[in-house]
């Protein structure tokens, strides 16, 4: 009896969140962190969440983000949901009619033009969630991300746990020599380290230089 009083429950809970997600109106949400914080990992469990209670979802990102796969969005550990590849925000605007929720996954490859997308989006009565880093490797806002976090509604910022000393991770280190400030990469390229722990690796490469 406790057990099926308990499945009661849990069931009238599930139907509960999953009308909430069916009526959420148009709005912003954007994700944004450092390198391996699970800003990728929690867009897919949104956009999922939304599919799950039969919203029409569609997810994009930059076309020149092939690390795991040219048309899938892929998080480090592997989570894959499939994507469109688009060149220009404008792009996302011309293929989300007839959308309910519209996922932007590594959004500070894109123009800045994203922001306005995303507004016109939202006053559609769209929920777009949008997930990118929102500093680059010197610790400079990045791309559109700045503007989108202070349009949004809601702001979530995930931190990754710094390599050196288990603090939370203030931002994404580079460990190749490369100025560049679009350089695609992994853990053989990236480290994610605190602020102390940034600031003493660029100490220590000032030093090393001389």
């Amino acid at each position: 009896m406790q057990f099926l009083k308990r499945l009661c429950t849990f069931a009238l809970i599930m139907m509960e969140n999953l009308t909430g997600e069916s009526h959420r109106p148009g709005r912003i949400e954007v994700v944004c962190g450092s390198m391996f914080s699970g800003k990728t990992e929690e867009l897919i469990r949104r956009m999922k969440r939304a599919k799950f209670a039969k919203q029409k979802v569609e997810i994009f990102k930059p076309a020149i983000d092939t690390r795991y796969s040219d048309v899938n969005v892929v998080s480090h550990d592997q989570t894959a949901i499939p994507s469109t590849p688009v060149d220009t925000s404008s792009t996302i605007l011309l293929l989300s009619s007839d959308i309910d929720v519209v996922g932007i996954d590594e959004a500070q490859f894109l123009d800045n033009g994203l922001v306005e997308v995303c507004n016109e989006l939202a006053n559609r009565g769209v929920r777009v969630i949008v997930a990118g880093l929102d500093m680059d490797f010197k610790g400079v806002p990045f791309g559109p991300m700045p503007a989108l976090c202070a349009i949004a509604d809601d702001v979530t910022k995930v931190h990754a746990i710094c390599v050196r000393c288990g603090s939370l991770a203030y931002l994404s280190h580079r460990l190749v020599q490369n100025d560049k400030r679009v350089l695609l990469g992994e853990k053989m390229e990236y480290e994610p380290l605190c602020r102390d722990c940034y600031q003493k690796a660029i100490k220590e490469e000032a030093n090393h230089g001389k």
